[in-house]
């Protein structure tokens, strides 16, 4: 049985409890999904450590349940904070 969109964000926040995820059915056929997965704790994890840890999160799940993951990962832009200035 395929895996829904709820469920495989719910899989990624529960390993990842700081990831803002965005899962789109890509094909409307519950089988074929993209997901955009921002974290914090992603800081200082190169490309495919990120990957590896959303994975991870899915617990093997790729291929079976899970057909098909179009997958993007992003640490999240820092605000910067307005200067100071001195009168």
């Amino acid at each position: 049985m395929p895996m829904t969109a709820d469920d495989i964000a719910a899989l990624i926040r529960a390993a990842i409890p700081d990831a803002q995820v965005e899962i789109t059915d890509l094909a409307g056929d519950g089988d074929h999904y993209a997901a955009h997965v921002t974290a914090a704790s992603f800081a200082g994890m190169n490309r495919v450590a990120r990957t590896r840890a959303v994975y991870a999160a899915l617990g093997g799940r790729m291929g079976g349940e899970l057909h098909a993951l179009q997958l993007t990962t992003a640490v999240p832009a820092v605000a910067e904070s307005p200067a100071s200035t001195l009168s």
